[in-house]
């Protein structure tokens, strides 16, 4: 039995059905997803991504990746390049996938550059195996996740201050950073600059075609193939509301799971997840637009994905200030333009985009003139293409997601013992105490992200305690 049909109920549920037995997917909603649904917001005709939007994660999952997921209608569609960062003078800083151009454009620290990222990049495979498995576990490649591992142990703030000297590069890299959700003076946030630049230049940050909600129905359709059932409409807020079964796996945030299952577990490991930390949390815009958006930087409209934060210092500034409980004047924002590589987002000749920036946890301020003031910094004239847009505060997210405590995407803190634990601390973070109840949400290890890997381990080990 599954609890909730997000990409890792789903990815667990499959895994179970795979091994032959039987399965049974509960979700609270009327259609599945979780985190990857995609909706029209704004206008008739203008496909829109609730929430997750952009999946180098997912184009890297070892689990996705096992599957025949486009047999099952999941496409990748790749940007000509993955991501651009803009600046107020001259051209975007361009990840490309090439290792050697985005080395040449962050110039004048090609060299240092290609000294960062050369052997990482060669071992990405190696790393992307490493990092998205249980982090407590002896890793199958140590060598190679001992140099990662001793990089992204630094503070990302003070770590590319000292080893780049021109601003493109430590602009670039401490906008990837920022997907920590934390402060860039804390340890493991190099990890998150790191990490997502591997990815670019090993599987690139493609976009699901059709929008985020083609990943979750390619799992439901290849479930159902091998015999698995999922029931919408269904809540469940007590363990009494689920059927008999064998096992049952949450993919819940911890608080549900004490929520709902308490009285099943033993009062000390309730007071373990009940310490489990939520972080920051974000305020998401999406608009219709009548025509692409008008960056100024020259390489911006060839990205599918584009961070807008300005230098090392601003974006250091806005992680710290939303982590303290304030609402940055110049957030560090995401944005994704999708529909100008894929058509099936908008109506002919019109557009979409996606936005969110970082707020304090459970945050109700309207962050829009802001955000929209962080777009127009870096595209004059955006303000002019808007046609309608759709905004949801970090309360409005968790209404939409109950896993999503205060607004927080990533459902638990980013820091160093939440990264090493998740939930708790354990090398099968999945299991609980009750041997009929694991864990298999993005609150256990090894993290957030559209990957499904929580949800496969989380199923080995209750296959496993099935014999």
């Amino acid at each position: 039995m599954i609890v909730g049909a997000g990409p890792n109920g789903l990815a667990a549920a499959v895994e179970i059905a795979r091994a032959g037995r039987s399965v049974l997917v509960l979700e609270a909603g009327d259609t599945i997803g979780g985190g990857s649904r995609t909706q029209e917001l704004t206008l008739p005709g203008f496909r829109h991504d609730v929430c997750s939007a952009i999946h180098p994660m997912g184009a890297a999952s070892p689990f996705f990746n096992s599957l025949p997921l486009a047999d099952h209608g999941l496409e990748w569609v790749h940007p000509p390049v993955p991501l651009a960062h803009p600046l107020d003078d001259g051209p975007a800083v361009v990840v490309h996938r090439s290792l050697e151009e985005t080395a040449l454009d962050v110039a004048p620290d090609t060299a240092a550059y290609r000294k960062l990222f050369g052997s990482l990049v060669r071992n990405a495979d190696k790393l992307g195996r490493g990092f998205l498995s249980p982090l407590l576990r002896p890793p199958k490649n140590p060598f190679a996740m001992a140099h990662f591992g001793w990089i992204a142990m630094h503070r990302a703030q003070s770590y590319l201050g000292s080893r780049f000297r021109g601003e493109r590069a430590k602009a670039m890299l401490a906008g990837n950073a920022a997907h920590a959700l934390q402060p860039l003076d804390r340890p493991m946030t190099m990890g998150f600059a790191l990490i997502y630049n591997i990815f670019a230049h090993s599987v690139g940050w493609p976009m699901a075609r059709g929008g985020s909600q083609a990943i979750v129905d390619a799992l439901a359709s290849y479930l159902t193939s091998v015999g698995g059932r999922i029931e919408c409409g269904v809540n469940v807020k007590s363990y009494g509301d689920i059927p008999s079964a064998r096992t049952v796996l949450f993919d819940t945030s911890p608080r549900q799971i004490v929520s709902i299952a308490g009285d099943e577990l033993p009062s000390r490991y309730q007071a373990k997840l009940e310490k489990f930390k939520y972080g920051p949390a974000v305020f998401k815009i999406d608009w219709a637009l009548s025509d692409p958006i008008p960056w100024k930087g020259e390489g911006a409209a060839n990205a599918g994905c584009l961070h807008l934060g300005g230098t090392l210092e601003e974006i250091a500034a806005s992680e710290a200030a939303s982590a303290a409980g304030e609402h940055p004047e110049k957030p560090w924002t995401i944005l994704a333009q999708q529909s100008l590589f894929d058509p099936t987002r908008a109506p002919s000749g019109k557009h979409t985009a996606w936005s969110y920036c970082h707020v304090p946890n459970g945050s109700t301020v309207d962050m829009t003139r802001i955000v929209e003031d962080q777009v127009e910094r870096f595209a004059p004239g955006f303000r002019d293409t808007i046609l309608a847009r759709a905004v949801k505060t970090a309360a409005d997210l968790e209404t939409y997601n109950a896993n999503y405590i205060g607004g927080d995407i990533a459902s638990g803190m980013a820091n160093l013992g939440q990264i090493l634990g998740r939930p708790v601390m354990s090398p099968t973070p999945h299991k609980t105490p009750n041997p009929k109840i694991f864990i298999c949400s993005q609150s256990s290890s090894p993290g957030p992200g559209v990957h499904g890997m929580p949800g496969y381990f989380a199923a080995r080990a209750a296959l496993k305690r099935l014999g």
